[in-house]
């Protein structure tokens, strides 16, 4: 059956209507993160089992597939929208012509990942002129009697990795709500970094829409930028800003609510949420927990997915890719909801809310979101202990790891090879000839759902899956090795940040920090963002 196809002007038209509609970017996030359209949502075709039933949760919502485009023949959006299919998804459509039809139509693309989040930041910055200080001038202030305090907004696996010299970890949607007892002294300067720029802006400008009494101010350029001015971070510190005091969250619960006016963030009431869960096969709704994960993790709703709020805000597209859904935010207090919901209203999400009461008594279930593995069908499988054994007889055996570039680098099976399912077509028949292929992946779950991709490209060849992937060898207390060394396709399957390039590393930390300032141009050229602002003469209140 042939595929529905649309041109990139009725996609154009579709992002700026009511209806909901799926945007969806099947190449590999290395692809993606080169040049992409800006609402658009990165669900690489290698990894869409795993990500589409969190991400477009309802069957009958209206997607849009996009890839490369011609001359690239891995025609990833054809079998994108046949695997949509499969799925139960009726309603899909491929851009043609993908990208390079969209940059011929005159229309605007961007690099990186995260890009409406990253635009969003300074926005936020240039229309309420949010205060900042250098790593120089901050730098100064540590010799002087009244120090400041500096909260990273980041996650704690990214604190942890690296921070300021005294700094606390406060992700994001925390900072309001932790921030009282931190720093009960009004002449007490408060400083928020994060790595970049986005969240050291939203943070800093959330505790100044919360109201509070002390000096806030960003650091600018956050850990890069105080490593661009030559000083020292820490590395694997554990600070944490602690749960509030009764009198903490009281303060807390009064600067949300004059958030929430403000900003006119909407609340709905435990029966309607109800309602609307009911009617979920008419309209897409998302109930996201914006609490921490431990926090989560011991006591949730039913179908909550937890999404805590600062990474909500700073990565929205990793988390809701259904445009005019709607979005319930829940938490235990209200405050880590609203402070949340209020940046995503800024942002242009028109539908939404947060829960009245927050969890209150309602039945919760304990442990992580497990994501349903749309098409999973488990394949043979071989122990690690029996691969040892076959590769040590020398058998004509050969390791396929399907995890990313990035995990097989870190580790991987002495010998294995590395490819993508997005890349196999290509890249399988290029590997020489054996009596069987063993897949593995980090927890083997991607290596089963390739099984049947491989068998269509090598239809003779016997497959077998690792059993509990390179995670299963590694706990069996064998050997790895390293390196990026034998791939049968490029490794563009991921995008790495700026610190993480080993060369050049301060080229690429400038680069990125240009790259955000420049955002806002762009995004103005663009006209889909939608940003709001709410500024006013007396920005404190």
């Amino acid at each position: 059956m042939k595929n529905k196809t649309v041109t990139p002007k009725q996609v154009k038209e579709m992002l700026h209507g009511k209806k909901e509609l799926a945007l969806l970017d099947v190449r590999e996030q290395g692809a993606f993160a080169e040049e992409h359209q800006l609402l658009a949502c990165c669900i690489p075709f290698s990894h869409m089992e795993l990500k589409l039933d969190d991400l477009v949760p309802r069957r009958a919502t209206r997607i849009v597939v996009v890839d490369e485009g011609p001359p690239d023949n891995l025609r990833l959006a054809e079998k994108a929208a046949e695997r949509l299919a499969g799925f139960g998804y009726p309603h899909v459509a491929i851009m043609e012509g993908g990208i390079d039809a969209w940059r011929t139509s005159g229309f605007e693309l961007f690099s990186g990942v995260n890009v409406l989040s990253k635009a969003f930041g300074e926005f936020i910055e240039i229309t309420y002129h949010t205060p900042r200080i250098s790593a120089e001038e901050l730098k100064a202030k540590f010799n002087s009697d009244k120090k400041p305090v500096i909260l990273d907004s980041r996650p704690q696996d990214e604190y942890h990795h690296m921070n300021i010299p005294g700094g606390i970890d406060s992700p994001g949607a925390e900072l309001v709500y932790r921030i009282h007892d931190l720093a009960p002294n009004p002449e007490t300067v408060v400083v928020v970094n994060c790595a970049g720029r986005t969240r050291s802006i939203i943070g800093a400008q959330s505790l100044i829409n919360a109201g509070i009494p002390s000096p806030v101010v960003a650091l600018q350029d956050g850990t890069m930028g105080w490593r661009l001015a030559g000083f020292q971070l820490e590395h694997g510190q554990k600070r944490y800003a602690p749960s509030p005091s009764r009198s903490g969250l009281d303060r807390a619960k009064t600067c949300a609510a004059r958030v929430a006016k403000r900003f006119g963030v909407k609340r709905v009431e435990p029966a309607t949420l109800e309602a609307w869960k009911r009617e979920a096969d008419i309209r897409t709704l998302y109930l996201l927990d914006v609490r921490l994960k431990e926090q989560f993790e011991a006591g949730h709703l039913k179908e909550a997915r937890n999404v805590p709020g600062g990474q909500l805000v700073q990565a929205t597209d990793e988390y809701v890719a259904v445009r005019n859904s709607r979005l319930v935010l829940v938490d235990d207090t209200e405050v880590r909801a609203i402070m949340t919901a209020s940046w995503l209203t800024q942002m242009g999400w028109d539908n939404v809310y947060v829960l009245a009461g927050g969890i209150g008594d309602a039945p919760l279930i304990q442990g992580p979101h497990i994501p349903r593995i749309l098409g999973f069908k488990k394949g043979d499988s071989l122990s690690p202990l029996e691969l040892k054994e076959t590769l040590d007889a020398g058998q004509s055996v050969l390791v396929l790891d399907l995890g990313t570039s990035i995990q097989y680098k870190r580790r991987h099976i002495p010998g294995a090879w590395w490819g993508s399912r997005s890349g196999l077509e290509h890249g399988l028949p290029r590997l020489q000839p054996v009596d069987y292929l063993v897949l593995t992946s980090p927890d083997g779950i991607l290596a089963h759902l390739s099984v049947k991709d491989v068998e269509s490209i090598l239809s003779a060849l016997t497959i077998r899956v690792l059993e509990g992937g390179t995670k299963g060898w590694v706990e069996a207390g064998l050997s790895t090795a390293q390196g990026l060394e034998h791939l049968i396709c490029d490794a563009n399957d991921v995008w790495y940040k700026p610190y993480e390039h080993k060369e050049a590393t301060q080229e690429a930390m400038r680069g990125y920090l240009d790259w955000e300032v420049a955002l806002v141009d762009q995004i103005k050229r663009d006209g889909d963002a939608g940003f709001r602002s709410f500024y006013n003469s007396v920005d404190r209140q």
